[in-house]
């Protein structure tokens, strides 16, 4: 018999939270370990966990750009971030081997049936953005939100990096927000929720929830449904 679980939630990962810059970021995944199990145990949560490749895949594009002496076409730049994500997921896949569903999901014209308390998973083919696919499993295992964990506290209404007056948003539509960010994705582009990925969250009416990832303490708070430090789209 299947075991019950009280909720599920998707997690999107930043892939800049797993390898920041040249080396894993081990003190942060030993922490998001303990507080996952934590979650798992003391409130009977279930996540699908969805990671991101971030600065590993941006690496490797940029090597091969080098290499070769001429930009990559998307697909082969979609390849390599697909398998970027594919190489962190492998490594929380052992991370919680005695949690996690034995395959990670990196097929997603598959449904498929995991019973146990983490499910990890991955990219899938070019075209498909990791935002997107953390969307698409919301809407396979019928999941009302996503928690999207980054780098950065709020999605402010300009890019903070570029204009230091950028100003932090707590809550905003999908429409305004779609508004915002326009229409178009390329493999590598920097968004807080991609367009394509916001197109069909909006249809699901799915709640993305974005905050820092580095907060633990802050992320359980969005798990109760109590008031956290972030951004949510609705």
């Amino acid at each position: 018999m299947a075991p019950e679980y009280k909720e599920a939630h998707v997690i999107k990962l930043g892939g800049s939270m797993i390898v920041p810059n040249g080396g894993v970021n081990v003190e942060f995944l030993k922490e998001f370990n303990l507080f996952i199990r934590k979650q798992v145990q003391e409130y009977q949560r279930r996540f699908f966990i969805f990671v991101g490749g971030g600065k590993l895949a941006r690496n490797y594009r940029d090597a091969g750009a080098v290499i070769t002496g001429h930009a990559l076409d998307n697909e082969d730049l979609d390849w390599l971030g697909v398998h970027a994500t594919r190489l962190n997921a492998q490594l929380f896949r052992t991370v919680f081997k005695d949690l996690a569903h034995p395959a990670i999901i990196k097929d997603y014209s598959l449904i498929h049936k995991p019973d146990k308390p983490v499910v990890i998973a991955a990219g899938w083919k070019p075209g498909w953005s990791t935002d997107y696919v953390a969307t698409v499993l919301a809407q396979d295992y019928n999941i009302a939100s996503v928690l999207k964990l980054s780098n950065t506290e709020y999605i402010y209404d300009s890019d903070p990096r570029q204009n230091p007056e950028a100003k932090p948003i707590e809550e905003i539509s999908w429409r305004n927000y779609r508004s915002m960010i326009g229409d178009t994705w390329v493999p590598g582009a920097s968004a807080p929720f991609d367009p394509i990925a916001s197109k069909l969250a909006s249809e699901l009416s799915l709640r993305v929830m974005y905050m820092k990832a580095n907060n633990l303490a802050n992320v359980e708070k969005a798990l109760n449904g109590e008031s956290f430090v972030g951004t949510v789209i609705s």
